[in-house]
C-alpha cells in the first residue's frame, strides 16, 4: 500500500509540474519576441531603432507625443490592416494574434 501511495504522489507531482509548464507556454510569446519580430518586419521602414524615417514619414514609436497619440487598439489594427495611402501593408496573413501583441509591447517599450 504505501508504494501505491509514493507512486500516486510522484504521478501527482509530474502532472502538475507538466500542467504549470503547458500553461506557461500558452501565456504568450517570449519577452524579446516583439524585438524579433520588430527587427525582421518592420525595421526596414521604421528604422532598427524604433525612430522611423522622415523621408518615408514613418512615425518616432521613441517619441512620447506620438505613443500618447496611439492607443493599442490602433497599432493592433494598423499592423494588421495596414495604412491606406501608405507603404505600411496588412501582417494579417502573416502574423499571429500573439506576434500582432508582442509588437504592440514592443513598440510601447520604445518610449523615452
Amino acid at each position: 500500500m504505501r508504494f501505491q501511495a509514493t507512486t500516486f504522489f510522484k504521478v501527482l507531482g509530474v502532472g502538475t509540474f507538466l500542467l504549470i509548464f503547458t500553461l506557461a507556454l500558452q501565456a504568450g510569446p517570449a519577452p524579446d519576441a516583439g524585438g524579433d519580430l520588430f527587427k525582421q518586419k518592420c525595421a526596414m521602414c521604421h528604422g532598427a531603432d524604433g525612430k522611423g524615417y522622415a523621408a518615408l514619414k514613418t512615425p518616432d514609436f521613441t517619441d512620447p507625443k506620438v505613443q500618447a497619440s496611439l492607443t493599442d487598439e490602433e497599432i493592433t489594427k494598423t499592423i494588421k490592416n495596414g495604412k491606406a495611402g501608405t507603404a505600411m501593408r496588412p501582417f494579417k496573413d502573416s502574423l499571429s494574434d500573439d506576434q500582432v501583441k508582442s509588437l504592440v509591447t514592443y513598440l510601447r517599450s520604445l518610449k523615452k
